[in-house]
């Protein structure tokens, strides 16, 4: 053993950690891997290293690639799709489309066909058949406009 130099040590660590991150997924193991990955390539350039030296240099550099991950990696991952906070409230999903009535709205309240049922909905008296933009949700009755 004495004849593998010591950052292929650091490198087979490097290998072992990231496949614990592969058996076992969360983003961890990932980063520690890549500072043992980083050290060893700090002890190939730098052979004369203490042990000390070199378990201070990958403790601060899995310090600084689990920050790296955590404040500026981590949030470009984050993806907000649209609708994603209206996921449960299907009528809020409604806001902002077009619908045709299937039965006018007489006295504020008719029916639109939405998808392959029917929605109550509120609006200004039209006849069946006219488009409509949904405008908001009151309980389980779409507000309608009449779209001009």
């Amino acid at each position: 053993m004495e004849q593998v130099a010591l950052h292929y040590w650091w490198w087979i660590l490097a290998l072992v950690l990231i496949a614990i991150e592969v058996v076992l997924p969360g983003y961890f193991m990932l980063w520690i891997g890549i500072a043992a990955g980083l050290t060893g390539l700090v002890v190939l350039m730098a052979p004369g290293l203490s042990v000390l030296a070199q378990a201070l240099a990958f403790a601060a550099l899995a310090f600084l690639s689990c920050a790296a991950y955590w404040y500026w990696l981590r949030p470009r991952l984050v993806r907000d799709e649209p609708g994603e906070q209206r996921l449960n409230r299907r009528g809020e999903q409604q806001i902002g489309q077009r619908y045709v009535l299937a039965e006018a709205i007489v006295n504020g309240r008719g029916k639109a066909k939405v998808g392959d049922g029917l929605w109550l909905v509120r609006g200004p008296d039209l006849p069946a058949g006219s488009t409509v933009v949904v405008t908001g949700v009151d309980g389980n009755t779409l507000l309608v406009q009449a779209l001009h």
